[in-house]
């Protein structure tokens, strides 16, 4: 099946084939590999966090090699302090006027890589096929199709990889992201997602917590209502009802995370309680990740502190609506999901009870 391409579209992508087209190599062989670069300018901060088994697969094959991304201005955050990762550019379209920004990129296109990747989980983006084209790596590795659809852009990889996931639909995306590199040998088992923090974020989560907490002996449970997405976020007065039925039940702490974007949520519960509930507001995912790190429980919606919370190995409940939670939802032997239908509020409070008394019964 091909896309739906107006006029002017075809018109640039026959000019842009004509310059900058490559033949394909069916070679499964990738020779030696020291350095690699990752083109991920096209995807939120969720799916990097969810997709970060690729750079397992990655050093686990080639343990000595120098992992390089280019990123986007809204996912860059989610590597932030990764071990595994040696090189970091952001891409931003804004600063393109730049001649100086321009060249920097350039710079760190023009090094010398052995492979170059494009991963795909959800669509497929022109800019980042295109930066990989731009990139001086001995081979570039991209999407030929998705589930049926055919990348109108792939003749700027040599190594070109049909994804198709529809006889898989509940596969997870740090399976699927895989797909790309499993013809080259490349794979892990371990799909967890990684977030990596060091002892000054732990100390400001301690700080937080003795703050909050007079009795070392209550249980420590964080919320996220807020998301991007409306669709995702949990009906508000059952929010504040849920907190209510925790508080009686367990005599526990209760705090927020989020951030600015999420204030119209937090203020609304905050104006529906009689208690005051503290918040890790505007917080980095490393210092969020080291507060989850020492909490009893943790409760989500489907958004980017859900995969946060997923690197952890406190419990977690996540709510879903009209998101596929075998997709998206944290693995893990205590990861949990709740989904009833596409509308997140047909989960109940009693949905979400029970389960918390499962996990902390």
């Amino acid at each position: 099946m091909k896309p739906n391409l107006n006029l002017l579209s075809k018109i640039l992508l026959n000019i842009i084939k004509y310059f900058f087209s490559v033949d394909e190599n069916k070679s499964k062989e990738l020779g030696e590999i020291n350095s690699i670069l990752i083109v991920r300018q096209h995807n939120q901060l969720g799916d990097l966090l969810a997709g970060t088994s690729l750079i397992r697969a990655l050093k686990e094959k080639y343990p000595q090699a120098k992992i390089s991304f280019i990123l986007s201005p809204q996912n860059y955050i989610a590597l932030e302090g990764n071990k595994l990762v040696d090189f970091k550019f952001v891409f931003d379209k804004k600063k393109l006027c730049s001649i100086s920004y321009i060249k920097s990129l350039k710079n760190f296109l023009s090094k010398n890589y052995d492979m170059c990747l494009v991963p795909v989980t959800v669509s497929i983006s022109f800019t980042s096929n295109f930066l990989a084209r731009l990139s001086n790596s001995k081979v570039r590795i991209g999407s030929n199709s998705l589930n049926g659809v055919e990348n109108p852009s792939s003749f700027l990889f040599d190594r070109r990889i049909d994804l198709d996931w529809r006889q898989h639909p509940d596969s997870h995306v740090a399976d699927r992201i895989l797909d790309l590199v499993r013809p080259f040998g490349i794979d892990t088992k371990d799909f967890k997602t990684e977030v990596f923090f060091e002892d000054v974020h732990k100390i400001e989560a301690e700080k937080f917590i003795n703050q909050i907490r007079d009795n070392n002996s209550k249980k420590l449970i964080g919320i996220h209502p807020g998301a991007g997405k409306k669709q995702n976020i949990w009906n508000l007065n059952k929010v504040v009802e849920l907190i209510k039925n925790l508080k009686d039940e367990f005599d526990c702490v209760i705090y927020f995370t989020g951030t600015d974007a999420d204030k119209n949520e937090l203020d609304f519960i905050k104006n529906n309680l009689e208690i005051e509930i503290p918040e890790f507001r505007n917080k980095s995912i490393q210092e969020t990740a080291a507060l989850i790190e020492l909490s009893d429980l943790f409760i989500t919606v489907d958004t980017g502190t859900m995969h946060i919370a997923g690197s952890t190995d406190t419990p977690v409940i996540s709510l879903f609506g009209p998101t596929n939670p075998y997709n998206w939802a944290p693995v893990g032997q205590n990861k949990f999901f709740i989904r009833k239908s596409d509308f997140i509020d047909d989960i109940e409070v009693s949905d979400v009870l029970n389960l918390v008394r499962k996990i902390l019964k």
